[in-house]
């Protein structure tokens, strides 16, 4: 079965192709950011527009990588969230009508367990059960994962995601947008031992996180360094290290309690702040202090941030068991992933 992805839930346009036999056949991705930087955020309104534009045009692109014609495609899966809602309806209502015209079947896919199975389409996927930490500008959460479908939430940011807080650290230090990858590179410059931040919610017991407290001691930090006239090019590398430093540590020592809690040895991580090199660097090294044989799978780069490939691959794997919209699009802007249902098992193939 040949699946077209479309995702659309915020700032990118990703398209793919999926066969169930042969894997990843081919997939496209459109990112918005250079139109949303002057604004220093996403603007919705430019996002839907912009989706409008890109979404027919990357469609052809893919299934000409693939070297097959629409009559090629055998279902199609697009994001039904959660996300920005004129987003999605742009990929809703492309994927509905494409599919009528072609006959064939049509599924929303949920945002996070398209990022949650990201790692399946790597060459040494992980197997289930695993803890899955999903870490990204509007999310950052621990789902103990026992099957398709069979999600059960540990822990999640009461306040800011983990992305969102480097986002408004890197406005504080006068970086660019997007802030992940700003705040990682001006850190890379930083002194490791000049500031130490403070863990959120590591001192106390459970899997819940906060960042919105260490967004605010870094403002702090950089208003002192400001008024004793120590604010140079190297305090602000020194800011950004300290902070990056204090969101790596905080993701480890909760995902290792995740580990401990559930009795499980791997850990999936996705989402755009899992390509952050010094997490990657640190995360299973980390693990492994208390968790034996602790395994860490993540998504290569360009699958941490929004792509199409997760969409159809997750898609894959339910329409495969039957599932499919029973009438039009479906689209939720807040959608829980714990809320999703496991497929029939035995019609999975």
């Amino acid at each position: 079965m040949r699946v077209l992805g479309i995702e659309t839930s915020c700032d990118e346009t990703g398209v793919a192709l999926y066969d169930t036999e042969r894997g990843l056949l081919a997939d496209a991705l459109y990112s918005q950011v250079a139109m949303h930087a002057d604004f220093g955020g996403v603007v919705p309104e430019l996002a839907s527009r912009d989706h409008v534009r890109r979404l027919l045009p990357l469609i052809e692109q893919v299934l000409d990588e693939a070297g097959i014609g629409r009559d090629g495609i055998d279902a199609i899966a697009y994001t039904a969230g959660p996300g920005l809602i004129g987003a999605l309806m742009v990929g809703a209502a492309t994927a509905h009508g494409l599919a009528r015209a072609l006959e064939v079947p049509v599924l929303g896919v949920h945002h996070m367990e398209g990022h949650l199975l990201a790692p399946m389409l790597e060459p040494s996927p992980p197997e289930f059960p695993f803890v899955a930490l999903l870490v990204s500008g509007g999310h950052t959460q621990l789902i103990d994962v026992t099957a398709l479908g069979d999600y059960r939430l540990l822990g999640e940011s009461v306040d800011d995601a983990a992305g969102e807080a480097f986002d408004k650290v890197a406005k504080m230090l006068g970086l660019s947008y997007p802030g992940g990858p700003a705040v990682a590179e001006l850190a890379n410059r930083g002194d490791p031992t000049r500031l130490r931040f403070p863990r959120p919610m590591t001192d106390r017991p459970g899997l819940d996180f906060s960042f919105s407290g260490l967004k605010t001691h870094t403002l702090t930090a950089l208003r002192a360094l400001d008024a004793g006239g120590e604010l140079d090019d190297q305090a602000r590398a020194d800011v950004a290290r300290a902070f990056e430093e204090a969101v790596v540590d905080t993701l480890i020592i909760k995902c290792r309690r995740a580990l401990e809690h559930s009795a499980r040895s791997r850990l999936v991580a996705a989402g755009g702040v899992s390509a952050n090199r010094r997490l990657r660097e640190r995360l299973e090294p980390g693990l492994r202090k208390s968790v034996a044989n602790a395994q860490v799978f993540y998504p290569r780069g360009s699958f941490c941030t929004d792509n199409g490939a997760m969409i159809a691959y997750a898609g894959a794997l339910r329409l495969a068991a039957g599932e499919h919209d029973p009438a039009g699009p479906r689209l939720t802007a807040r959608w829980p992933l714990e809320s999703l249902a496991a497929p029939a098992r035995e019609r999975i193939s």
